[in-house]
């Protein structure tokens, strides 16, 4: 868990992308030693390590929650397999494929094409989904106002009106590829115009709505789901056959293969799967939704309405105003109504007695609750100042907030009598504060503050901070 949080303040540059990338010869190192680290070696390490595309149906932030088709999935295979999930995000394929042939990562999780040229050097899962690539085109200005004959009279409607024609793609992409083809099926030159590889295809969608390029090319379940956002789109017209979507894996990692394709075959036999896919590639409503908020990490850089306030506090407390979002979140979901079956309400979740000490007379103003919170979380800190790592130390703090710095004393004394370290919360005083939640624990006489419900701040501190990892994906 330790070396998995270490990612949180290594995040590379983030540049979405979907669809871009073939792993080709830019991208490719020829001596590449084989990496054998299969599904025993990952089990062992407790980690599944993934790399995924940040786009508008694969993996992304909104209103503060991680989401995404990917992500959807890939949460249910790590529990599936019993792992933590460690996501990295690409700004391109060719660098999916490196990472994964180096040992980086043990999957792409990413909607990929299975090609003759791909298969060289990845084992692909069974497919998850069938799709085709479209043309994507803008409708003439002023199409609302016009008749339909004259609308469809300004459009291509055969992939042979663009013999002559530019279309632009992303650099080393498939689309590239079947331009190619199609050229020369038809017997005519498509011109093909190459954007850079750190584009996504959604920005690329929207580049032909907001008029800057003409026509480009997508997999139809991404260009339709755009479509429904830009209505001013026609993506009607096919570019090529089925083509198969799909997860890769290393040559040297069979046992994983085998897994994954058991564990797609059961997801699709039941309804979830479904769910999922159409929840994402489906739902126009829910991505038009998203499309039209400022709290959508691809239109802005903003997690919730109260990342002022939050800010303020977090630079009080000299943290990452990502971290104290994430656990704000973990309180509240952002919500400053929320009250809880035991009676702490607000963002930060006071208790009447909390919010009395502080001079909160409402605890669902936002403003009160964080900085009476802000100040409590001050007082926590300060009672660790014998936590030499300041990493560790916001754990300590963390956990003292959900259940109470006297519940996480008794845990590091626990945790020095089994000979373990009380200044680590991950594997020592984490483990400590479960088994307080027993009596041959929490009734010993060097345990001063009696039964806890251990799984409460160990839950607490794990979520906030994967949530935290999340944040720092996409918010700077």
């Amino acid at each position: 868990m330790a070396k998995r949080l270490i990612h949180i303040f290594l995040i590379l540059t983030i540049i979405s992308v979907s669809g871009c990338g073939l792993f080709g010869k830019r991208g490719a190192k020829n001596r590449r030693k084989p990496v054998k680290h299969d599904l025993a070696e990952i089990k062992k390490d407790g980690v599944l390590r993934v790399i995924t595309a940040n786009s508008s149906t694969s993996y992304f932030l909104y209103k503060g929650q991680p989401m995404g088709y990917e992500y959807d999935l890939l949460k249910r295979f790590a529990k599936h397999l019993g792992l933590e999930l460690e996501i990295h995000v690409s700004n391109d394929v060719d660098t999916m494929f490196n990472q994964l042939l180096d040992g980086e990562v043990d999957l792409i999780a990413h909607g990929l094409t299975i090609t003759n040229q791909r298969k060289k050097q990845v084992i692909f899962s069974d497919y998850l989904y069938l799709t085709h690539q479209v043309l994507v085109q803008r409708k003439p200005e002023n199409w609302r106002k016009m008749k339909w004959s004259k609308i469809q009279s300004s459009l291509v409607h055969d992939v042979i009106e663009l013999i002559g024609d530019t279309v632009s793609v992303c650099a080393n992409s498939s689309y590239i590829n079947r331009l190619a083809n199609l050229s020369e099926e038809i017997g005519g030159n498509i011109h093909i115009d190459t954007l850079p590889g750190d584009l996504s295809t959604d920005r690329i969608i929207e580049m032909v709505a907001d008029g800057g390029i003409k026509y480009t090319v997508a997999d139809n379940n991404i260009a339709s789901i755009n479509a429904s956002y830009y209505p001013e789109l026609d993506v009607s017209v096919p570019v090529s056959f089925s083509q198969r979507m799909a997860w890769a894996v290393r040559p040297q990692s069979p046992e994983l293969e085998k897994e994954l394709n058991d564990w797609i075959r059961t997801m699709k036999s039941g309804v979830e799967y479904y769910v999922i896919f159409n929840k994402y590639f489906k739902n126009e409503r829910d991505f038009r939704r998203r499309g039209n908020s400022e709290y959508f990490s691809f239109n802005s850089n903003r997690i919730s309405e109260y990342d002022e306030l939050i800010q303020a506090s977090a630079d009080s407390l000299g943290w990452d105003w990502r971290l104290l979002a994430a656990m704000v979140f973990q309180e509240s979901k952002f919500n400053p109504g929320l009250e809880s079956w035991a009676g702490a309400k607000g963002l930060m979740q006071l208790m009447p007695s909390t919010a009395e000490s502080y001079g909160v007379d409402d605890r669902s103003n936002p403003e009160q609750s964080l900085e009476a919170a802000t100040k409590v979380i001050k007082v926590l800190w300060d009672r660790f100042e014998d936590v030499p790592d300041t990493l560790e130390r916001i754990k300590f703090t963390m956990a003292a907030y959900n259940c109470g710095y006297g519940h996480v004393v008794d845990a590091r004394t626990l945790t020095r009598r089994e000979k373990l370290n009380p200044n680590i919360w991950d594997e020592n005083v984490a483990e400590a504060i479960l088994k307080l939640s027993y009596p041959e624990n929490y009734n010993r006489a060097s345990i001063k503050h009696g039964y806890v419900r251990g799984v409460e701040p160990f839950t607490y501190v794990k979520q906030v901070f994967d949530r935290y990892e999340n944040y720092a994906q996409f918010i700077e």
